[in-house]
């Protein structure tokens, strides 16, 4: 006798299942302060059990679960690498000498222009916006406070260069988060993200540069820059043509397109040797750093904790979170729930560029619902991936979207982890910033009209069939 199947679900449970599961984030993460991970591990059961009310067993919401991991296994490899990376490049020397001789870079009548350059610079080598808005951003604060320019404008320049490395860094979680769950290639992603981010970053620098010749006469007081650079310089020896070469073979590797786990690992592997060699560390220590970094010991409490993040370690949270927040969308795609949900909205979407805006715009209400781009970006992923396969759409130009309405919003709301943090860094609050972060909302805009004119749209060679597990497969 042949088993019955299970049944499908039907929009009403899907709606109120999704419902729940942002009720529960939103409300667990701000009102009860509930750690993310065990609402997410609450969200799992929620959603087991309304597969089980459909016929799903035990088993085979289980396998829904691990076949979903599975195929994100190969992001996860470079998660773990990812901590080594920036733990490798801060005892090299690497990141040290990137803000040394970039802080000489100033000038009155340039300052906004440069700090763009340099907050990107900085956030791209680090892979992380955080790391970057609580160093060169506190620095720029200070100074921009010394020539009497607006803090909210300071503060948006700078998160819109933190932002830039926090969207384009291979080495970025949020980066390789999008593309793990697209189901891209890491490089295949930063090339698609090329298109809409290089002429938004441009036309940004253009505003800050034509806004900060308004500010050419001021006087720069450098003895926050200097007192950073003479840290530095006691701490390491910074001569570029040694420390920067981890970064440089990074990039030459990327570009070569050779795979992620060997670029990473040779970057790594050179990083040690100059830490040990070059920078005459402790063996030991550098090794134990690819595991867990410490702070450094300069005297300048935001540079010794941006010098000593990294490790494997430090990957954990957000590693932990992506295998939950997956295996929660194995169980709502494989069984279904997406597709109900989505098949009275995303069923009437027909052309590109209003594809592109609802999923950014889906980016965009999972950060205000949820509070944190990780988990906006894989629901975002599983929700639009069978409508951009149906559109002959690459993964890479989902994962680009997502992004776009995720990554690049997240620190423009008040109550996100990334504009709280901000906040409090900068010491500006996010709605008086947020004018004048115009990377941030100008890539949506520009991302949406080039899509309408049909440019930067990348195609598979072969479409793709839908990627729906049912319990016929399993």
């Amino acid at each position: 006798m042949t088993p019955n199947l299970p049944r499908s679900p039907g929009f009403l449970q899907s709606l109120i299942c999704f419902s729940v599961i942002i009720i529960t984030i939103a409300g667990g993460l701000f009102g009860l302060g509930i750690s993310l991970h065990t609402l997410m591990f609450l969200c799992l059961l929620w959603i087991g059990l309304n597969a089980f009310s459909l016929g799903y067993g035990y088993i085979h919401i289980r396998e829904l679960m691990t076949s979903a991991l599975t195929r994100a296994m190969p992001a996860i490899y470079i998660f773990i690498l990812i901590g080594m990376v920036i733990a490798s490049f801060m005892h090299s020397g690497t990141i040290a000498t990137l803000i040394y001789y970039g802080l000489s870079w100033l000038s009155p009548s340039l300052f906004l222009a440069v700090g763009l350059l340099l907050c990107a610079l900085m956030s791209v080598a680090t892979g992380t916006s955080w790391g970057t808005v609580g160093t060169l951003g506190v620095v720029f604060i200070g100074i921009g406070s010394a020539m009497n320019i607006p803090l909210p404008l300071v503060a948006g320049m700078i998160v819109c260069g933190a932002t830039f490395g926090d969207k384009m860094s291979p080495i970025s979680d949020t980066t390789n988060l999008a593309a793990m769950s697209a189901g891209t290639d890491i490089y295949r992603h930063i090339y698609s993200m090329l298109f809409t981010t290089t002429p938004t970053f441009i036309l940004t620098f253009l505003i800050f540069l034509v806004i900060g010749l308004n500010y050419g006469e001021q006087n720069i007081d450098l003895t926050e820059v200097t007192s950073i650079q003479m840290a530095l310089a006691n701490n390491y020896s910074l001569t570029p043509l040694i420390t920067l070469l981890p970064l440089i073979l990074l990039a030459v590797l990327s570009i070569r397109k050779v795979p992620a786990e060997v670029t990473m690992s040779c970057s790594i592997i050179l990083a040690v040797l100059i830490a040990i060699v070059y920078q005459q560390e402790s063996a030991i220590s550098v090794l134990n750093a690819l595991w867990e970094n410490t702070p450094e010991s300069t005297g300048i409490p935001s540079l010794d904790a941006l010098l000593g993040r990294g490790g494997i370690s430090s990957m954990s949270w957000t590693l932990l979170l992506a295998l939950m927040a997956i295996a929660l969308g194995g169980i709502l795609h494989g069984a279904g729930f997406l597709t109900a949900l989505l098949a009275g909205i995303i069923k009437r979407v027909q052309r590109t560029a209003t594809l592109i805006a609802t999923t950014i715009m889906s980016g965009f209400l999972g950060n205000i619902a949820m509070g944190e781009a990780y988990i906006s970006i894989i629901l975002s992923c599983q929700l639009f991936k069978p409508k951009y396969e149906q559109q002959n759409l690459e993964a890479a130009i989902l994962s680009r979207s997502v992004e776009e309405g995720a990554t690049m919003t997240t620190g423009l709301i008040p109550w996100t982890t990334a504009g709280a943090f901000y906040t409090a860094t900068l010491g500006v609050d996010v709605l008086d910033y947020a004018p004048y972060a115009f990377f941030n909302y100008l890539n949506a805009i520009i991302a949406v009209a080039m899509a309408a004119f049909g440019i930067g749209l990348l195609k598979p060679k072969t479409k793709p069939a839908l990627a729906v597990f049912t319990s016929r497969e399993l």
